[in-house]
């Protein structure tokens, strides 16, 4: 992986920051946190229900001095963009393999010191039945906690909540989460998403 992205290149990182608070304070907008202590992390951020929510999160992620990869899939890493995507945070995961995704980020997590995951567990921004689960697992396998962070339209903050350590019931698990994400609404609150896994 690249040692420098957009977060952590410097004199530009703080000259993005300096413009995101900027921007929060001109759109009226609060940063929630702090971010843990912790060095490994995965952070799922929801709800996702608008292209909008890629401009706040980065600038709430300037804000709160958030260093996280995020994944991709592996089309988008051809030349000339794939060096930007990196540069941005972005892993490559190919889809139509039958290579394991969890298998891999937790091989990641476990040869890392320091690694952050940025997860919309959606996985899209329109409406489903239930969110993908890879995220549980991931923090499973690797023994590392669940922060749940949110973009909130309806009251204008955007950042970090509570630690979640999975217990390995995922659906008692689930309940904690559904119950974090209850009154956060997206920016198209028609199509949020029920905090829900189809077990």
């Amino acid at each position: 992986m690249s040692r420098y992205t957009i977060f952590t290149t410097p004199v530009l990182k703080t000259f993005l920051r300096i413009i995101s608070l900027v921007l929060l304070k001109t759109l009226r907008w609060k940063a929630v946190g702090p971010l843990p202590e912790q060095n490994k992390y995965i952070i799922i951020v929801a709800p996702h229900t608008s292209n909008w929510d890629v401009f706040y999160g980065f600038i709430l992620a300037f804000t709160l001095k958030l260093d996280a990869r995020f994944l991709a899939k592996i089309e988008l890493f051809r030349w000339p963009f794939a060096p930007i995507i990196r540069w941005l945070g972005g892993i490559a995961i190919d889809r139509s393999s039958h290579s394991n995704i969890v298998d891999k980020i937790v091989k990641i997590f476990n040869e890392n010191e320091i690694f952050v995951l940025a997860i919309a567990p959606e996985g899209t921004r329109h409406k489903v039945d239930y969110w993908k689960s890879g995220f549980y697992h991931i923090a499973k396998e690797a023994n590392i906690p669940i922060v749940l962070a949110f973009i909130d339209y309806g009251t204008k903050t955007g950042g970090a909540g509570p630690l979640l350590y999975p217990s390995g019931d995922i659906n008692k698990d689930m309940v904690t989460i559904r119950n974090f994400y209850l009154n956060k609404k997206g920016k198209n609150d028609n199509q949020t998403s029920p905090a829900a896994i189809h077990t």
